[in-house]
């Protein structure tokens, strides 16, 4: 089952999401790389966000995707699980005058999409809320919904070198590898290793570029220093 009401909670009275309606500069920086480096045309991308909250990045791409060359035709869609949340995204995409595709969604289960419809998909720290029943689903989906030749980027909540994340799993250990319980959440979360995130993610795609980025979370008011995958990966 997804972790429906954990989210709810969260995005309710927020402990670690930021509310903030800016993208996140992982994202732009993911995106600079397709226009620089894969010389990808955004008129006519279409693009799916996993988890996608409150907006933040649905709908600055929607903006830079603009009418495109197909003026009647919805390019971004988000799914996400918290009502609450994506209330807020409908409201925000409307001010702004965007068309977006926002749906109630899990992304562990089977999307109601066409096979090879998007050009990109992101999933921005969404899926390490998964359980591997569900993980094995969302591969097999992204997979089957991602055009031959499209772009997945995965930021992935990262093992190795972060002394946060093994007091957590030594203290509050999931059912399964690898996760923990966000205890005041009541959220289980999936690490990875830089073998396990290459051995979960290479029988679906290509991973062109995966480098290990050190950031910071605000939880509850603290400041948390954790590390994150963050993976270019290709659909050949």
């Amino acid at each position: 089952m997804p972790q429906t009401e954990a989210w709810e909670r969260e995005y309710r009275n927020p402990k670690l999401v930021t509310g903030k309606s800016e993208p996140q500069n992982d994202v732009k920086r993911f995106l600079k790389f397709l226009k620089k480096e894969e010389e990808v045309s955004f008129d006519t991308l279409r693009v799916l966000d996993l988890g996608c909250g409150t907006g933040r990045n649905a709908n600055y791409l929607a903006e830079m995707i603009g009418v495109g060359t197909k003026p009647d035709m919805v390019m971004v869609t988000g799914f996400e699980i918290s009502k609450t949340a994506l209330n807020m995204a409908k409201e925000r995409a409307t001010e702004a005058l965007l068309k977006i595709d926002y749906k109630i969604q899990s992304i562990g289960e089977v999307y109601p999409c066409e096979d090879e419809t998007f050009g990109l998909i992101l999933d921005i720290t969404s899926s390490n809320s998964l359980n591997e029943k569900e993980r094995e689903l969302y591969l097999k989906e992204t997979h089957r919904v991602l055009k031959s030749g499209g772009y997945f980027f995965v930021r992935a909540l990262c093992k190795d070198g972060d002394a946060n994340v093994k007091e957590l799993l030594k203290q509050s250990p999931g059912k399964e590898h690898d996760t923990y319980i966000n205890i005041e959440m009541k959220l289980t979360e999936r690490v990875f290793t830089k073998e396990d995130f290459i051995k979960t993610y290479t029988p679906y795609f290509l991973i062109q570029k995966l480098e290990k980025k050190t950031g910071y979370a605000h939880f509850n008011g603290r400041i948390y220093k954790r590390n994150y995958w963050l993976a270019y990966m290709k659909k050949v």
